[in-house]
């Protein structure tokens, strides 16, 4: 699917793969609460964002407020409010969930689009005219959520569309870890 273009987003970014340590940190993020990881975790990522694609704003993967309400944060957020603040881009909504969907650990690939295509739609009061956006999350798995989500954001006149995770689940290939150091924005 990423080599025909049909899932909505132009490029996707991860820091690493999501096994090892870093899986460790992202579920000790993500499920025990630890909110305080957002910004190491932030800064982690942006070292496998490009230094040369301009944006104009981040957009966090949106999270029913139910779920935001249960586990008391939205992981996606922090981690876009980390990167907004090492970057300086805007963070924007143009984004909601659009119902409570099951969660997508532990579903197939099918089951996840599926899941994910129904869960989300458009703030109509945030046309994006033309901005290249930085869309944020934890983990890129199949790209179900990512490709929902990027496909709204073109809808709502997005022209570009990166993603970026900490870690990202691939079997077929070791994910690029870049040389220390932040990038300069």
């Amino acid at each position: 699917m990423c080599r025909t273009g049909r899932r909505g987003f132009d490029a996707c970014f991860a820091y690493g793969d999501y096994t090892g340590e870093l899986r460790h940190l992202i579920q000790v993020f993500k499920y025990e609460g630890v909110a305080s990881l957002a910004s190491p975790l932030g800064a982690l990522m942006l070292r496998g964002l490009p230094r040369h694609i301009p944006l104009d704003a981040i957009v966090p993967v949106p999270m029913h407020w139910w779920k935001r309400h249960r586990r008391g944060f939205n992981q996606a957020e922090l981690l876009a409010g980390a990167v907004s603040r090492m970057t300086e881009l805007p963070r924007i909504y143009p984004l909601r969930r659009a119902r409570m969907a099951a969660t997508q650990a532990g579903l197939g690939s099918a089951e996840r689009r599926r899941n994910a295509m129904a869960s989300f739609a458009l703030n109509p009061r945030r046309p994006l005219d033309g901005q290249r956006i930085l869309l944020v999350d934890d983990v890129f798995t199949t790209g179900a959520t990512a490709t929902a989500c990027a496909r709204l954001l073109k809808k709502a006149g997005a022209s570009y569309v990166a993603v970026l995770t900490i870690a990202r689940v691939d079997r077929r290939a070791p994910a690029p870890l870049y040389a220390a150091g932040s990038p300069d924005f």
